[in-house]
């Protein structure tokens, strides 16, 4: 079977009842044989970092290796069909009706630079202090070089956002808002992008989602949010490796011919007939946003786990997730420990805010927990392939080391 028939089949044999260890265990389980056979670690709780590869991540990667071992420059035909098939499934999960609004990038940034290159002018951004490090760094520099005017919604004390205050900071001459629907650094989950979304319009504004920490754990649809822009991943819940990330263009915006300076040869109306008209013609739709020679291999790394997750189904993943995070927080609260998690106001991770969070993280790897600290929130990510048992042990050496 092919890869995604083999996964189909997996999942099917699970129904439609929600997600259970023993179900997982015997059906998703033996599609990451080889990842769960040699990591190192006792317990991996970075899900929301790197994503554990499927096995059959690298008989896809040799697949398109095959191509051009057979093919050469022939391979191109497939190759092309592989970066439609990418596209298709982004669409289909992130709740995109055209695939073409999808489009292929190697980062997250690279998505944010093309919408910034839309203007000619400088424009006023508001972003806020959650934002990614590469949006930041980026929106720093432009703010730098004077190609924007930067205002940055900072967060309460607590250290979470309101939508209030995100909302108060736009207003008229505003060109563009820049936001994540879940912050990469606490898990907090912005419930009411919607409404900030729709205050945005109401001024003019254009509005940029990064879904990198939504997509694949919340049930995502961005027609209906009406976003301008998005951009992310599939680094990380996904389960695609790094380069396999994406830009989405609002169909509105493609139809009125918007046009970034990011682009290249790939671009072009018929990309491999080499003409060149003046003033160039581009492909329609967001086809006229592609850029220079793309990177190949991502399209195929990212296969397994994009089909994994649109099986198992995002809303299910999402309630068997809470349930998870609903176990860790109460044998943290057993070692005398408050965590933020297990409601729709969190995304996928569990965060302890702790001073110490980032030598905690030394020592749970001595303890053969892996997990992460950014600043002073540590955070702690569960997946389908964490069994109960991983969640009180963690929770325990957390709590020994806090104590100690």
């Amino acid at each position: 079977m092919t890869t995604a028939e083999a996964i189909r089949a997996a999942v099917a044999a699970m129904g439609d009842a929600a997600l259970t260890e023993d179900a997982l265990r015997e059906h998703v389980w033996p599609l990451f044989s080889r990842v769960r056979r040699e990591m190192r670690c006792g317990v991996y709780l970075a899900n929301h970092s790197l994503g554990r590869p499927p096995d059959a991540v690298e008989t896809d990667v040799r697949e398109a290796l095959a191509l051009w071992y057979a093919r050469l420059g022939g391979a191109w035909e497939g190759w092309r069909d592989e970066m439609l098939a990418f596209r298709s499934r982004l669409a289909e999960l992130l709740g995109v009706a055209r695939a073409d609004a999808i489009i292929p990038k190697t980062s997250a940034g690279q998505g944010l630079r093309a919408v910034l290159n839309t203007w000619d002018t400088p424009l006023h951004v508001v972003a806020t202090r959650g934002e990614f490090d590469s949006v930041d760094v980026i929106l720093r520099e432009y703010a730098a070089r004077g190609r924007i005017t930067l205002d940055i919604v900072p967060a309460r004390e607590d250290g979470r956002f309101e939508s209030v205050d995100i909302e108060r900071a736009v207003r008229r001459g505003v060109a563009l808002v820049v936001l994540s629907p879940v912050m990469f650094q606490t898990g907090q989950h912005l419930t009411a992008v919607e409404r900030i979304v729709a205050a945005a319009h109401a001024v003019g504004a254009r509005v940029l989602l990064d879904v990198y920490h939504a997509a694949g754990v919340v049930p995502m649809n961005l027609a209906a949010l009406d976003a301008d822009f998005a951009i992310g991943g599939s680094y990380k819940y996904l389960r695609g490796g790094p380069g396999a990330c994406y830009l989405y263009v609002h169909p509105r915006h493609l139809e009125a011919g918007l046009r970034t300076l990011d682009i290249g040869w790939f671009a072009k109306e018929d990309a491999f007939d080499y003409e060149r008209p003046d003033p160039p013609r581009y492909a329609p739709g967001g086809d006229a946003w592609l850029e220079s020679t793309p990177p190949i291999l991502p399209f195929y790394q990212a296969r397994a786990g994009q089909v994994l997750t649109l099986a198992l189904g995002v809303a299910r993943l999402r309630a068997y997730n809470l349930q998870q995070q609903c176990e860790l927080v109460a044998h943290l609260a057993e070692q005398g420990m408050t965590a933020t998690g297990a409601t729709h106001q969190q995304g996928a991770f569990v965060a302890v805010r702790d001073a110490r969070a980032r030598s905690w993280v030394a020592r749970l790897a001595e303890r053969g927990v892996m997990a992460d600290a950014r600043g002073e929130w540590l955070r702690l990510c569960p997946d389908v392939l964490t069994p109960r048992d991983e969640l009180a042990q963690a929770a325990k050496a957390l709590g020994e080391i806090a104590r100690a």
